[in-house]
């Protein structure tokens, strides 16, 4: 793996960690702060409204910022987010912390992505991305359980200061392997904006939002699945997580090699699976061996499908692929805070268990998204306009 892309994977895992950490931290974090489960899983949602707003907004203003100054600038706001969760005093100031983390992501993900496929070979685009997001794997399968592990053990506050340190370290290799560029051409601002008038376009980022939101809010509630559901014990979860996140290692592998022979195919394969695996977890979920099994197989498929999703929006955008790419991890981020406040009312509602049925049916919406592109991709082709750029097929 190129350096490059070795230390913009390093920060990856760093901010995936602080991000998905939450989801084993829940009933902690609602404990000492005095609210409930709930609420403190409108933690997911701050941070996720940080990336919506944050990944056309941020991207927008910094197009035109060398790379190196500006993933400092980028990564160094989101350590500073971590800080703050870590040091607050009051719920209300932890929601602010979590959404000042999420507000750069976006956009350093746009970054990162679009500088590892521009030094990818031909027809190598979704592996290259799939090396990338190993960070987000990791973040998930080694990061987010010893973060689980260590909030449990030394209190939840312990593993944002910890996120914090690590991509800091991470930076400064990132600052030792990126060159030192202008910052890449950008038309008008209008111009980079008419991108999104292209059907693919949009079709491409509501295939993200919709195909991920069902598996989002299973794994916002892992600790409550686990515990009220499957009868596991708060101990018990780091372990869980570990699980899926072995699963995730595979799935983002096999995903992009998938991408590669037959994108739109292998997605729209993946998510029926998904689907269904998602609906089986009302039986499966019950049982604590099966639910383990359920956790390993839905980490595969979860990021299975991350790989393909950002290099069909990369395919259908290259007018604008930075800022095409950053309001993908929002529309990404749209589904997790809506996930957030979604799981939460069926929690309160007809209780956890209804959170994978549920799931189901919502990614049988992303599944008919990817039917509706495969189709178009299988038209006849015609001649690309400027607003609708050809997509590969």
């Amino acid at each position: 793996m190129p350096l490059l892309v070795f230390s913009l994977m390093l920060v990856v895992f760093g901010l995936t960690t602080g991000e998905f950490v939450i989801a084993g931290i829940l009933p902690d974090v609602a404990r000492e702060l005095s609210v409930s489960v709930p609420a403190a899983g409108l933690l997911v949602s701050a941070y996720a409204l940080g990336m919506i707003v944050g990944g056309p907004v941020v991207t927008t203003l910094t197009a035109r910022l060398p790379r190196r100054p500006l993933i400092a600038g980028l990564v160094a706001t989101s350590v500073a987010g971590n800080a703050a969760s870590a040091l607050a005093p009051t719920y209300p100031v932890l929601l602010a912390a979590r959404f000042v983390a999420g507000l750069v992501v976006a956009t350093f993900f746009a970054v990162a992505i679009s500088t590892a496929i521009s030094t990818a070979p031909e027809g190598r685009q979704a592996s290259t991305v799939a090396r990338l997001t190993l960070g987000m794997n990791l973040g998930i399968v080694a990061g987010t359980p010893l973060g689980t592990f260590i909030g449990h053990n030394f209190g939840w506050r312990a593993i944002f200061a910890a996120v914090a340190v690590f991509s800091a370290a991470a930076l400064v290799l990132v600052l030792r392997s990126v060159p030192d560029q202008p910052a890449p051409a950008v038309g008008s601002l209008v111009g980079e904006l008419r991108v999104f008038a292209g059907r693919d376009v949009v079709l491409a980022i509501a295939l993200t939002l919709a195909g991920n939101l069902g598996v989002v809010t299973v794994f916002s509630f892992l600790a409550p699945l686990a515990t009220d559901v499957s009868g596991f014990s708060e101990g018990a979860v780091p372990v869980l997580l570990l699980v899926y996140g072995a699963g995730a290692v595979i799935g983002n592998f096999l995903g992009g090699w998938l991408a590669d022979k037959a994108l739109m195919p292998s997605l729209a394969g993946l998510l029926t699976v998904l689907a269904g695996v998602l609906a089986a977890g009302w039986v499966a979920g019950v049982h604590q061996v099966s639910a383990a099994v359920l956790w390993f197989v839905l980490g595969v498929l979860a990021f299975a499908i991350v790989p393909g999703m950002q290099t069909r929006v990369v395919a259908t955008a290259q007018a604008a692929p930075t800022l095409a790419i950053a309001v993908n991890a929002s529309g990404f981020q749209l589904a997790a805070a809506f996930a957030g406040w979604l799981g939460g009312r069926l929690i309160d509602g007809p209780g956890p268990r209804s959170i994978y049925p549920v799931a189901a049916v919502l990614t049988v919406v992303g599944l008919l998204v990817a039917l509706y592109s495969l189709g178009r991709d299988r038209r006849p082709a015609a001649a690309p306009t400027p607003q609708e750029p050809a997509a590969h097929r």
